[in-house]
């Protein structure tokens, strides 16, 4: 059989490009991956392959090894010009709220402990006062992410009851997610109301029962519906469910704290929006627009937070202490009045065409006669600003003289250390500098033309 060209594991462990790793990884832990690496060989035997030699098994020994080790998820380069990229960990960090998670991660802190009074405390005290601020709700509650704080507060106040929702809203949020599926998991019953187009406060009206606690409404962030369209404003809607003593909860996802129409987009609901209409409760993410570390943020009537974070769900469901601590340092962002210098995907949305085009014109110049720079768009992503995007400026790599054209060229970007992302158009590798910070250039650069020169 040819099972037995297989080397031993002993033999294995005794070759010598396997020593360093003997050294710097327990022995028990490089022997269980050369036994999972000589089983997938005996597969591969079983299905017709020659068996490999001893030198590739050490060479796939030794890849595994340290692609099982390696710290995930790992940095990458992000040209896509994808601003809020869902795959990439969406919004990235500012280097305050960076520091604050290395400060809170390094020892103890008073994540529930009361400094002042010298007792046990509340580890979202000193945020909630920032967000009481920032959208003029009665108070507040941090969750671990924005499906989460939905979840708890169906669960809260409509648990074996009806809820309403528009047939509009009804949503697939990423991933496979459904936004029913979600409500459903809560232990609520969905009404859904109107059409994938027009919804009306008559269509709510009729829907409604003795079972009936509340209207969610959800903001459809991640796509658009244009043309013969109608839904009842807010105020109209929140008039409407407190006059039946309905509560009325709004999932408006992207979190904003700025009015984006100044930077010539499309309007995105804010928070202080939606407090103001008399919304009972409003969920939204801490990591897309708002800037910050993944986060399910509520805000509305006191009574109501109240009720949700004294219930058990909200322990399993509560941020860590670096989290918090890089929430909080983001939130001071909009205190201090600097998001557009310090947040970086404010950065990136704000940045002006002749930077980009200076930047990509000072790229093609290194890169070579390859590259060109033309006129593109960038998206905001994340689910946020469905159907905008920014004027931009990127270098087009032409991959017609690269051996498997740009597909081979975007497979060996991201083999590389940091990986490059890029999109593809017409055979070209397209870079936006939109989504590139400036300290990572000389890094992108160099990776570039190492993989063009071969």
């Amino acid at each position: 059989m040819k099972f037995r060209e297989l080397p031993s594991v002993d033999k294995i462990l005794l070759n010598n490009d396997i020593k360093p790793l003997l050294e710097q990884y327990s022995r028990a832990w490089v022997t269980s991956i050369i036994r999972v690496v000589l089983q997938a060989a005996r597969l591969d035997i079983s299905n017709g392959s020659e068996p490999l030699t001893l030198d590739q098994i050490v060479q796939l020994v030794y890849e595994k090894c340290i692609e099982l080790v390696c710290v995930r998820p790992m940095k990458v380069i992000n040209t896509t010009g994808v601003i809020i990229h869902t795959n990439l960990g969406r919004s990235p960090l500012s280097q305050d709220a960076l520091d604050a998670m290395e400060s809170s991660g390094k020892g103890y802190g008073d994540l529930e402990f009361d400094i002042k009074e010298g007792k046990r405390g509340s580890r979202d005290t000193y945020i909630l006062d920032l967000l009481k601020y920032l959208t003029g709700a009665e108070s507040g509650l941090i969750v671990n992410n924005n499906a989460a704080a939905m979840l708890l507060g169906l669960t809260v106040f409509a648990q074996g009851k009806n809820v309403v929702i528009s047939r509009s809203e009804s949503v697939e949020i990423g991933g496979g997610f459904r936004v029913p599926d979600v409500i459903e998991q809560s232990g609520v019953r969905i009404k859904e109301v109107g059409t994938t187009n027009r919804t009306f406060i008559k269509d709510y009206e009729n829907a409604i029962d003795e079972q009936t606690v509340a209207i969610v409404k959800i903001h459809p962030s991640n796509f658009k519906v244009m043309g013969f369209t109608a839904s009842p404003d807010l105020p109209e809607l929140v008039e409407f469910a407190h006059k039946r003593e309905l509560l009325v909860m709004h999932d408006i996802g992207s979190g904003c704290l700025l009015d984006v129409t100044r930077f010539g987009l499309a309007y995105e609901p804010l928070p202080i929006d939606s407090v103001k209409a008399g919304v009972d409760l409003v969920f939204f993410s801490g990591d897309k627009l708002l800037g910050g570390p993944q986060a399910g943020i509520i805000v509305g009537k006191k009574s109501l937070i109240n009720r949700m974070a004294s219930h058990p769900m909200a322990r399993a469901l509560r941020m860590d202490k670096t989290r918090l601590a890089a929430l909080h340092a983001t939130l001071n962002h909009y205190i201090k009045g600097d998001v557009l210098e310090k947040i970086p995907i404010w950065r990136m949305i704000t940045a002006t065409s002749i930077d980009i085009k200076n930047r990509a014109i000072r790229w093609k110049n290194i890169i070579g006669d390859v590259a060109t720079v033309k006129s593109a768009y960038s998206t905001i992503g994340g689910g946020s600003l469905p159907g905008e995007t920014l004027e931009t400026w990127v270098v087009a790599i032409n991959c017609s003289g690269f051996k498997g054209g740009a597909e081979a060229m975007s497979c060996l970007l991201r083999r590389q250390d940091p990986p490059i992302l890029a999109r593809i158009e017409q055979e070209q590798i397209l870079l936006d500098p939109r989504t590139v910070d400036k300290h990572e250039e000389d890094t992108l650069i160099s990776v570039i033309k190492d993989v063009i020169n071969g």
